[in-house]
């Protein structure tokens, strides 16, 4: 019996270098003469030596296992299989993995061949593992316990056999069944739930009742709530609900609704969670996912314009009812409290001069013009939202430059299509002047999108005078809203943030909402920049300086974001402090 090396050749990213692991498997090919010591030994060494990760090499060795238990161990496969759990919690750190290694590799083995000898003498085995598992004899975890019991399918009829083995079979088992529900009650005070459920399902023991649910949610356990309910039927799944439904937990009522078929029982939550769901997206102005999980359902539907209306989203309300004909949907159910706060910051409050819309050279250049002039500039930028899983996301549609009086919008969608090159070298100047601070919000994550729609512009893949204002602040919350509010005494309406930032033209309101959030950076800046920390560093001002980068390579060229720290004499030199 030799050990085989299997090779297993995985490439790098770049695809410029290769390196090889190896799965090595025991050949196994006789195990008549081999003691589960030395198998569960051999299985060890074949882990340890071969060089693939170890869920690669877990799934090689459950699949040989797997097929050497054809190779006639003795007495019998599963026999073999319990002798071996029986000796591997002396192999230690390797023992639980081992152990359910070997008994998903007998389970899979049991489904295509089995031998009613081998198997009757296996269950009485485990069931004497098990009671000398519980009786602390033996050393394994409860999830051990519950695939053994499960696979080698122990019922109280084995237990009683170890237990009273010269006694007469009365068919009532009592010795076993006490056994069983001192062991289950053990399980259940040290609020091992899961198992202790498992086992009373097992041996179909239905004593506990809605106290033993309560606890177990109490507990956060609801898995194991959830099944034992399963278990004793339709009014615990009933109970079950109306607990998560008491609890405001209508995402769990609803979860269980749905898989047990209990809609007709319980209509108001399906609909209450649908709605609640609805608003959480309308928060997230996630309004067209919102409406795909209508499904055309009008008094979701009805609900959803309300919650536009509330938000003072009237192009979304005006939508959904030309689409879906929603006449007479005022008598419809009017939502819980505004979504939205009573007051947001407007453009005019920024006292903004104007928002210029480019999508043509001769504005292009007049807009560079203007910015190259400004110490102090704001960027942000707007893409239409993919809701599709997996796909990649829109190409960047706008990008919002804004000085202290001035807004920029540049469609950059056409303006690549109609004068790339000119674009290229307008946002160069802008975004790689060191002489040009430019603000921006989480921009990270802006700068990877607009590089990856924008490969073949170099103006994307290069910063210099890059402050992030999201990291001045240590702990901010609510995004750039939060901070607007934290900062200027008001928030940000984001109801349109995940709008089709692709049609054209856009609407006043989206117009708005994109100026603002370049605007409003060079107006917090403004605000940081006076509250800043002395100079001799005493006092409680708001430290900034030290959050500039002078030189920032786009993420997407280097992972490690090549980044050099402003030194002071670069920020005195550029910036009117």
């Amino acid at each position: 019996m030799g050990l085989e090396e299997r090779a297993a050749t995985c490439n790098s990213q770049n695809g410029k270098c290769n390196q090889t692991f190896t799965i090595c498997k025991h050949g196994f090919t006789d195990l008549s003469h081999i003691s589960p010591l030395v198998f569960i030994y051999l299985l060890k060494e074949c882990y340890l030596i071969g060089t693939c990760k170890a869920t690669k090499k877990f799934r090689a060795l459950q699949e040989q296992v797997h097929l050497v238990l054809r190779n006639d161990p003795q007495p019998g496969p599963a026999t073999f299989v319990i002798q071996c759990l029986y000796v591997l919690p002396i192999f230690d750190l390797y023992a639980e993995g081992f152990s359910h290694l070997i008994i998903s590799a007998l389970r899979r083995f049991l489904k295509e061949e089995t031998s009613a000898g081998d198997s009757l003498e296996a269950k009485d085995l485990a069931a004497q593992l098990f009671l000398d598992i519980v009786g602390g004899s033996v050393n394994h975890d409860e999830r051990i316990v519950e695939k053994m019991l499960e696979v080698f399918d122990v019922q109280l009829e084995n237990i009683e056999k170890v237990l009273c083995p010269n006694a007469i079979n009365d068919g009532t088992f009592s010795m076993a069944t006490k056994f069983v529900e001192d062991y289950i009650y053990q399980l259940i005070e040290s609020q091992t739930y899961m198992t202790a459920v498992t086992l009373l399902a097992h041996f179909s023991i239905r004593q506990s009742g809605e106290s033993f649910l309560l606890c177990m949610i109490e507990s956060q356990q609801l898995k194991a709530a959830e099944k034992w309910a399963t278990f004793i039927g339709k009014p615990m799944l009933c109970v079950l609900v109306q607990e998560y439904v008491d609890r405001n937990m209508l995402k769990n009522a609803y979860e269980i609704i749905r898989k047990k078929n209990l809609r007709q029982e319980f209509p108001d939550v399906y609909h209450k969670y649908k709605e609640s769901s609805l608003k959480k997206l309308a928060e997230k102005g996630c309004w067209d996912v919102a409406e795909a999980k209508t499904k055309s359902n009008r008094q979701l539907l009805e609900y959803l314009v309300y919650l536009a209306m509330e938000a003072g989203y009237s192009e979304k309300v005006d939508e959904l009812c030309d689409r879906y004909s929603l006449q007479g949907f005022l008598y419809a159910k009017v939502p819980e409290p505004s979504l939205l706060h009573s007051r947001y910051l407007h453009l005019d409050e920024l006292v903004v001069e104007g928002v210029i819309w480019v999508d043509e050279v001769n504005a292009l250049r007049k807009a560079t013009c203007h910015l190259e002039e400004c110490k102090v500039v704001g960027l942000d930028c707007e893409w239409k939202p993919n809701y599709v899983k997996g796909s990649k996301p829109n190409k960047v549609s706008i990008m919002q430059i804004a000085s202290d009086k001035m807004v920029f919008i540049l469609d950059l969608i056409k303006l690549y299509e109609d004068v790339p090159d000119v674009l290229d070298d307008s946002l160069t100047r802008i975004l790689q002047s060191p002489r040009i601070l430019k603000l921006g919000y989480n921009f990270q994550c802006d700068m990877r999108q607009l590089a990856h729609s924008y490969e073949e512009l170099e103006c994307f893949n290069h910063y210099q005078m890059l402050l992030d204002i999201q990291n001045v602040f240590k702990e901010p919350r609510g995004g750039l809203s939060g901070l607007a509010k934290k900062i200027l005494g008001v928030g940000l309406n984001k109801t349109r943030r995940n709008s089709n930032w692709e049609q054209r033209p856009l609407t006043p309101n989206q117009l708005e909402y994109a100026a603002l959030d370049a605007a409003v950076l060079v107006h917090i800046f403004g605000h940081v920049r006076g509250h800043s920390q002395p100079a001799d560093g005493e006092g409680h001002g708001i430290q900034w300086k030290s959050c500039i980068v002078s030189d920032m390579n786009n993420i997407k060229k280097s992972k490690k974001g090549s980044r050099k720290e402003s030194s002071e004499a670069q920020i005195k030199e550029h910036l009117p402090i």
